[in-house]
């Protein structure tokens, strides 16, 4: 029988007929799962489930406001971050009139930064006191303060520049308050002691320092000359 030439290649060489076939199924299988993969065969029904996640995309906030820092607005961001967790207190003194808000204001911009205090309006009710004065000098305010001490009765100054120099027995918001201490007063023994008005009802001025830090401290005491005598203590 007549053998035509590809059978006589193939009994010559039947194992690399074989192998190139093999490689040849071999490419198309690639080229069919790469086509399945990448979608091009779905219009046909042959696609690979998509894996979706869209609950992802909507839980991004601002994603175009993502940008890529530079060294040194990193190093600054960092040093920021730092700062912010420093611990502060909210520190407050007041109120002040007119003419001491102007003082303090003065004394705040030449020793602190700006944004590191305020100054904001407050209401003030009007301020009753028990008051002791004037006095000629300091050498009779020591003295009946002395006495007083004796009694067990604790004075204060007076805020009220016209009342110096005078003692405060106790400060009251109305005046009937006021008049009630000074009768427990007199069964005491003062006699010498009266109720006046030291503030009217008005609005004053309040300092503000809302994020104090231990090295901001340091640079708070520059300004307490200016605090007329009030103290600074926690925010409420």
């Amino acid at each position: 029988m007549r053998r035509s030439a590809f059978d006589l290649i193939y009994l010559q060489y039947p194992y690399k007929a074989m192998l190139r076939l093999f490689v040849l199924i071999l490419i198309l299988a690639n080229g069919l799962y790469f086509a399945w993969s990448e979608g091009m065969l779905r219009p046909y029904g042959f696609a690979p489930v998509q894996q979706q996640e869209p609950q992802r995309l909507q839980q991004q906030v601002l994603p175009e406001a993502l940008r890529i820092l530079g060294p040194q607005e990193f190093k600054r961001v960092e040093a920021q971050v730092q700062a912010d967790q420093v611990p502060k207190e909210c520190l407050m003194a007041g109120p002040f009139d007119d003419t001491q808000a102007a003082a303090l204001r003065t004394a705040l911009e030449s020793a602190l930064a700006p944004g590191t205090w305020q100054l904001d309006p407050v209401a003030v009710p009007a301020r009753w006191i028990v008051y002791m004065g004037k006095f000629a000098n300091a050498e009779g305010l020591a003295k009946k303060r002395d006495e007083l001490a004796a009694m067990r009765l604790v004075a204060q100054n007076v805020t009220n520049p016209s009342l110096e120099i005078g003692l405060s027995l106790g400060a009251f918001e109305d005046q009937a308050a006021a008049n009630a201490e000074l009768a427990k007063l007199n069964l005491r023994g003062i006699r010498t002691a009266k109720v006046v008005l030291e503030y009217p009802q008005g609005q004053q001025t309040q300092l503000k320092l809302p994020a104090v830090t231990q090295e901001l401290k340091v640079r708070v005491n520059d300004i307490k000359p200016a605090l007329a005598g009030k103290p600074l203590h926690n925010c409420h």
